[in-house]
């Protein structure tokens, strides 16, 4: 079933997320909804508190950026990270465009560590510890701020926080038209 994803503006998207167990209700029915929400959007990831739950929960498929014609070094990957940590970033800072489906129609350029070491379960609860690269790593960081409540955003410097802040109260206050459901919480 697609959700709605919760627009900027929402203060769910500002709160530290909580850890879940392996009993976590419907988990393979929350999961199977984010998938086909985060699909119906075109994102490549997909948090937890995007779908208005508080838990420390999201979902990557990088794989669309290899269509994307692009010569992009990427390791594609599809996966479920449940109450991740990352354990470090390292590497040379690069600026990407970034943007988020909670924030439709605004990307900026953000300077994030080129790789990191996280340690996480999957779906099953089985426990890893994995390194990703480049733009998967992007990724991964963006949907980890997200659990932590935090945005991209957050990353970007006070005046080009100020050149877009008329479109962040437009979609917090709903006037903002998507290909997707949204849903605009005070």
């Amino acid at each position: 079933m697609v959700l709605p994803i919760i627009a900027f503006g929402a203060s769910i998207l500002r709160r530290k997320c909580v850890t879940i167990t392996d009993n976590y209700d419907n988990l393979d029915s929350l999961l199977s909804n984010m998938w086909e929400t985060m699909y119906e959007a075109n994102g490549v990831g997909l948090a937890a508190p995007q779908i208005n739950k508080p838990i420390r929960v999201f979902l990557i498929d990088t794989t669309p950026f290899l269509d994307d014609g692009e010569e992009l070094d990427i390791q594609a990957v599809k996966k479920v990270f449940i109450n991740p940590v990352i354990i470090e970033e390292k590497g040379e800072e690069w600026s990407f465009n970034e943007g988020c489906l909670s924030i439709p129609e605004i990307r900026e350029d953000v300077v994030r560590k080129s790789s990191i070491v996280i340690k996480y379960f999957d779906e099953r609860f089985n426990k890893h510890i994995d390194a990703f690269d480049g733009l998967t790593a992007r990724v991964i960081q963006h949907e980890y701020d997200h659990i932590n409540g935090s945005l991209f955003i957050d990353k970007i410097s006070p005046l080009r926080k100020r050149m877009i802040k008329g479109k962040l109260v437009d979609i917090s206050n709903g006037k903002i038209s998507t290909d997707y459901k949204m849903r605009f919480n005070k």
